[in-house]
């Protein structure tokens, strides 16, 4: 399912921005920080993340102020910051996301829709949900499917939809199952990893997920990414979302609000 936020691209030819991006390398990035158009470029696919139980109020308005500057597509944060972050970015183009079943996914279908309700309420417009593990390894891939569509639906038209697979608990086969699912579910992106899990993004993963659902829809490189080079890898593989704690640093700057695991 196509998406308004969600441009297909060419990984052939590299005429388009992801390409120049990819094509500028880390160095030249990072040579004028937050400047140069490929730093513009790179801050627009990531997502600010604060996902931290600890982090406070002055964390969560430190966070929106630096995605404001940056101009980072997003901040993604747990549901309780929603409305606090939607608030402090009214004047922004940057959107609020908010988790749903974080950081798990083994709650009910219902119980994700109603969040996703919830948040949507709040002023959340993307929605980053963790599927049932379980469920998928466990084969019932009617009770995935139906836990997507729930948060599709919830969410509403103008949402974004991410659908987080959790890659390290997966073999090839569950992933490549997992981003069907989600796609029949009606989704926008698949997205590697929580950042809680043993293991994070991989080159290897994001090129696999790519492939599985062709280039109609968002895949997005989370967990373990913290630095220019890395996350140009991930674009060079075949993601169109970064999400990231060090996005401060990865588009050339220093410190951040929301330095993590994530």
């Amino acid at each position: 399912m196509s998406h308004p936020d969600w441009t297909p691209v060419s990984r052939k030819g590299r005429g388009d921005s992801i390409g120049d991006i990819v094509a500028a390398g880390a160095d030249r990035i990072g040579a004028a920080p937050g400047v140069g158009d490929e730093a513009r470029e790179l801050a627009a696919l990531i997502d600010h993340t604060l996902l931290r139980p600890e982090a406070s109020r002055s964390d969560v308005e430190k966070l929106c102020e630096e995605a404001h500057r940056h101009s980072f597509a997003s901040v993604c944060v747990n549901p309780a910051w929603i409305r606090a972050c939607a608030d402090l970015l009214r004047q922004s183009p940057v959107r609020v996301c908010s988790v749903i079943g974080f950081p798990f996914g083994a709650t009910l279908p219902e119980v994700k829709a109603f969040e996703t309700k919830l948040v949507r309420d709040d002023g959340a417009k993307e929605f980053d949900m963790v599927i049932n593990v379980g469920a998928l390894k466990s084969g019932d891939d009617a009770l995935v499917l139906r836990d997507i569509e729930g948060v599709v639906r919830a969410a509403g038209y103008n949402a974004t939809v991410k659908v987080i697979l959790e890659t390290a608990y997966l073999t090839d086969d569950e992933k490549m199952r997992a981003c069907q699912l989600a796609q029949r579910a009606g989704a926008h992106f698949v997205k590697t990893s929580t950042g809680y899990a043993p293991g994070g993004a991989t080159a290897a993963d994001i090129a696999l997920m790519r492939r599985t659902v062709g280039e109609r829809m968002g895949v997005k490189a989370s967990g373990g990414i913290r630095d220019t080079a890395t996350a140009l890898q991930m674009i060079e593989a075949g993601a169109s979302r970064i999400g990231a704690s060090a996005s401060v640093k990865i588009v050339g700057g220093s410190g951040g609000a929301s330095a993590g695991k994530y």
